[in-house]
């Protein structure tokens, strides 16, 4: 139950007066630790918790920001792009959880699934793991069952077509793919779910850094493919968390 959520249910019951709630619904905006202003509503506006992105950040301001969480009742917490240094800094102080592929960090239980399916994350080559692996963490933090299926790029389709019954099955497909980028055509012709397109970083000279994979994307013949930023791996889970979480709204 979310903050806002217990401070109304104290209401109801006439365990506070409206001028009370008011005062501490102000009060727990959030937390200004100087360097950062903690979101604590993010959960009850978006249904998720404010996710700390680690790069540029320093170890200190990472776990400060954590503990902030996790003292209002902000848990789990996913830490992205944290590197070994941040996550050993971290480790002495809270259990943590970290994966040195996606370097995202964990604290706290993960959830139990509760989407509608599966999110399928599907890879062209092993060199786009470190993507695939964040969006893969990402999506399991959401409450998503996750499929993997690895290294099954348009040079060896034969792989990819081996896979297809498992594609099918799910009920989002997250494609990742670097070099030329086919992958996301191919597994949108060959689903009916949505397919979300991942350019990655991975390439020689002329992929310029995953801009040849993203160009390639998002020109797309395949409908029903949508894309996002270069190695953004987090952004496509919590896309594809929210399609496999879609209800009805009344």
């Amino acid at each position: 139950m979310s903050s806002i959520e217990e401070l109304l249910t104290a209401f109801k019951n006439n365990e506070m007066t409206l001028e009370e709630a008011a005062l501490k619904l102000r009060s727990v905006d959030s937390v200004d630790l100087g360097f950062a202003n903690v979101d604590l509503q993010r959960k009850a506006r978006r249904g998720t918790s404010e996710v700390i992105y680690g790069a540029s950040k320093t170890p200190e301001q990472i776990y400060k920001i954590a503990q902030t969480l996790l003292e209002h009742g902000q848990s789990p917490v996913l830490i992205t792009r944290m590197n070994e240094e941040a996550a050993n800094y971290i480790s002495h102080k809270l259990d943590l959880r970290y994966d040195s592929v996606s370097r995202t960090g964990i604290l706290g239980d993960m959830p139990e699934p509760d989407g509608l399916g599966r999110i399928a994350v599907v890879t062209a080559g092993t060199s786009d793991l470190p993507v695939a692996e964040e969006a893969a963490v990402t999506a399991s933090f959401l409450g998503n069952e996750v499929e993997r299926i690895y290294d099954v790029g348009v040079a060896g389709i034969h792989r990819l077509l081996a896979r297809v019954e498992s594609l099918r099955r799910a009920q989002v497909v997250i494609a990742i793919a670097g070099m030329e980028g086919a992958l996301a055509s191919v597994v949108g012709g060959l689903v009916d779910v949505p397919v979300i397109g991942v350019p990655t970083s991975v390439g020689y000279g002329a992929a310029f850094d995953g801009l040849a994979a993203l160009l390639s994307m998002i020109n797309s013949c395949a409908a029903g493919v949508s894309v996002v930023n270069i190695d953004n791996g987090f952004g496509a889970a919590y896309m594809a968390s929210r399609i496999n979480h879609i209800i009805k709204k009344v």
